[in-house]
């Protein structure tokens, strides 16, 4: 079954025009329930970070600020939300779902979290939309707790995973890779294990080529036994952020690419959304609803097609019986 961590604690209250679109939180698994993609029994409601758990990837003075509210204005200002006991209460969420979302995807090849990829988090202060750093957070737990032993961060957000690249760079556990756009924020980079940067405007073909030149590769050499996935959809020639050419269907096949080279390596998947910030909320949601369908698509598709068929034969076994029984009576 995939499995799907959601929570209401995901949407934060944010101004009417804010450049994050929140509203995405309930949109997605809205849409998903509505066109029959999934049900209800596909999602687990998350638990919330320990202290001790947080400290395993974030400082002691950071996190102190935090749960004080006393972070410096200047420092809160480059998260980009208002600073609350909410936000850091969110944040604890999302980040112990990407690490429930590891656990689910050994135990069925992949899980996702509707929130997430929270990349631009450093240890000691977070920034552009990241209080805590999930993947990383999720990594250090997967491997402080024997439940990993070697971990590719596959992160295809538009945006390098600054916050990925910083706090992974003395693990030799963990590699992290960043596809991402060359003149994008952060303006200055950190170095991950392998960065690529992409020219503005770069459209399907040069980019899934790069992808598919690069993944297998990655995949043969380093031999990871846990992916996460950043499955952001700010790559979109719609987003107004993102300064890259994706079509909408650009964007689904680059998801397949990597779900499919994480299936066919047996390598179980954990997937978290990232940015998406197109003008019209419809194409972020589309764009990241795609992302879901592939999963229950690529993962599920035959056992799905088996329990059709089993409820099909086992009606027609009851209708039989019932024929039977009215021929009797």
């Amino acid at each position: 079954m995939l499995k799907i961590a959601y929570s209401d604690i995901f949407r934060y209250s944010v101004p009417e025009k804010h450049r994050f679109p929140m509203q995405k939180y309930t949109m997605i698994p809205e849409r998903l329930l509505a066109e029959g993609t999934i049900t209800s029994d596909n999602f687990f409601a998350p638990k919330r970070l320990s202290e001790e758990e947080i400290l395993t990837t974030h400082t002691a003075d950071y996190w102190q600020q935090l749960k004080t509210q006393t972070l410096p204005r200047k420092e809160a200002r480059a998260i980009g939300f208002e600073m609350t006991p909410e936000l850091v209460e969110r944040g604890r969420y999302i980040a112990h779902a990407t690490y429930e979302c590891a656990l689910y995807a050994q135990q069925y090849g992949v899980a996702m979290n509707v929130a997430g990829g929270t990349h631009h988090a450093f240890a000691d202060h977070g920034e552009g939309f990241c209080v805590f750093n999930d993947v990383c957070i999720a990594s250090n737990l997967l491997l402080n707790r024997g439940q990993a032993q070697r971990i590719l961060i596959v992160d295809l957000d538009v945006h390098q995973g600054n916050g990925n690249a910083s706090i992974m760079s003395d693990e030799p556990r963990v590699f992290v890779f960043s596809m991402h756009g060359a003149k994008n924020y952060p303006f200055r980079k950190q170095v991950s294990d392998l960065d690529i940067e992409l020219d503005n405007d770069t459209a399907d073909t040069e980019y899934l080529q790069i992808l598919e030149d690069t993944l297998p590769r990655l995949i043969h050499e380093f031999a990871p036994d846990m992916m996460f996935y950043q499955s952001a959809v700010d790559v979109l020639a719609t987003d107004k952020l993102g300064k890259l050419s994706l079509t909408l269907e650009g964007c689904k096949a680059r998801d397949a690419f990597v779900l499919q080279q994480a299936k066919a390596a047996n390598i179980p998947v954990a997937i978290v959304m990232g940015g998406g910030y197109s003008e019209d909320i419809e194409d972020v949601v589309e764009a990241h609803c795609n992302t879901f369908r592939l999963a229950q698509q690529l993962f599920f598709a035959e056992l799905i097609e088996e329990w059709v068929a089993f409820s099909a034969r086992k009606d027609k076994k009851s209708n039989a019986t019932k024929v039977v029984k009215v021929v009797r009576l």
